[in-house]
């Protein structure tokens, strides 16, 4: 399985490959009040009104550093509705996104390890680095978050 490597702080994370649409740079977004601080804005990707996710600020509570490396990696987002048709996109900014690793489901370690208010970690990768945490793209965001920011996004692009 190919895996797209990023870092949040000094921690290595990984998204599979089959999930991103797009890497692309950072672009200016438009900020939406009264949303949790990790929601960063949104942004016109091709005519759809694209929410995006700061995941340092997520995960870290503090927002990501401006490399040129950091970037915002646009991927399919199902949530937890079934009935779509189509995903959703969903925007990731996230540091140092410059590299991908093939590793097979065998080399993936279940860490055991359940925390509540991150169900978006999944499985470890242990290589010659150290260990890298997946992630479950689909458990980003709540039930709450889903309807107030995808319901509209989708709706302007007419699906």
């Amino acid at each position: 399985m190919l895996m797209l490597l990023l870092n949040i702080g000094n921690e290595r994370y990984a998204i599979e490959s089959r999930q991103v649409v797009e890497v692309i740079p950072f672009v200016l977004l438009k900020s939406l009040p009264h949303q949790p601080g990790y929601i960063a804005g949104v942004f016109n990707y091709r005519g759809r009104i694209v929410p995006v996710i700061d995941l340092c600020r997520l995960m870290r509570d503090k927002p990501s550093s401006e490399y040129l490396s950091t970037r915002i990696v646009l991927v399919n987002y199902w949530g937890n509705n079934t009935e779509l048709k189509a995903p959703y996109i969903l925007g990731l900014i996230t540091e140092q996104v410059v590299e991908t690793l093939h590793k097979s489901e065998a080399e993936f370690v279940d860490s055991n390890i359940q925390i509540g208010t991150a169900p978006y970690l999944g499985n470890m990768i242990v290589d010659d680095q150290g260990m890298i945490q997946c992630l479950r793209i689909e458990y980003l965001l709540s039930e709450a978050e889903q309807v107030n920011l995808l319901s509209e996004s989708h709706h302007n692009t007419g699906f």
